[in-house]
């Protein structure tokens, strides 16, 4: 199976990003849309996670008036047309988003990678926003489920990177990941312009306010937090989770 799966209606390299919140998922779309041949897409099914969840999410009205709650037409969104001379359309996902119900032969129409990070600086940074996040909340388990599936599928484990990894050493994770999509690595995904963007969600002046001040990726500095004991069983539960996948990571080029 090549890297790349091509669209054959529109000839365009439809990646799926798969991560969890606060792990450097907008910074790492922020690198993609800075290429030339890119459009970004920032986490599609978050209305349709919303309205059939229920959860009071910051922003919630405004992502519900934003985006279709109706899983069909939230997919639709993920497999349009885009703008000539655009080849990459890369799609920002949230695994928490796929929720039961959906029809999951879409997935097998898309090259599906993973953002991973240690759970303790997962959790310590998403309460800073939402205090008692659950384990459905960070999306680990999800996360576990797609990247299986995509293995024995393929056959060969998908593209993982940690975001750990990917701050100590941006180009040659970058260029890793390239590599393994069939994609030339362009030295603009290392630096952007400060500021929102267009393609930002609805839901970015509630969560982005540390991208939107940054112009690149920031060099990694260990949590100055510990986990709250409030959350610490939550960050172990997690922990193997993590694991699994950590083991299957690229490394620097």
């Amino acid at each position: 199976m090549p890297a790349i799966d091509l669209d054959g209606r529109a000839n365009v390299a439809r990646i799926a990003m798969w991560s969890g919140p606060r792990n450097l998922s907008t910074a790492l779309m922020r690198a993609f849309e800075n290429r030339a041949d890119t459009a970004v897409l920032d986490e599609p099914l978050y209305a349709h996670y919303l309205a059939h969840t229920g959860l009071e999410h910051p922003g919630r009205e405004a992502v519900l008036a934003a985006q279709p709650t109706d899983w069909h037409a939230a997919l639709a969104t993920l497999f349009q047309t885009l703008p000539a001379g655009l080849t990459i359309h890369y799609q920002k996902h949230m695994s928490h988003h796929l929720l039961p119900g959906f029809d999951e032969n879409w997935l097998d129409r898309l090259v599906h990678c993973f953002l991973i990070r240690d759970p303790d600086e997962v959790v310590v940074s998403y309460a800073r926003t939402r205090e008692k996040p659950t384990l459905a909340d960070l999306g680990y388990q999800q996360q576990l489920g797609i990247f299986r599936h995509e293995f024995e599928r393929c056959g060969v484990a998908p593209p993982v990177i940690d975001a750990r990894d990917l701050l100590q050493d941006p180009p040659g994770l970058l260029a890793a990941l390239c590599q393994r999509l069939g994609l030339e690595f362009d030295e603009a995904m290392l630096s952007w312009p400060a500021g929102r963007r267009p393609s930002d969600g609805v839901w970015a002046p509630h969560w982005y306010a540390s991208v939107e001040k940054s112009t690149g990726f920031q060099p990694y500095q260990a949590p100055r937090q510990v986990v709250p004991d409030a959350l610490k069983s939550l960050a172990k539960v997690c922990q193997p989770i993590y694991r699994e996948i950590f083991g299957y990571r690229l490394k620097a080029l």
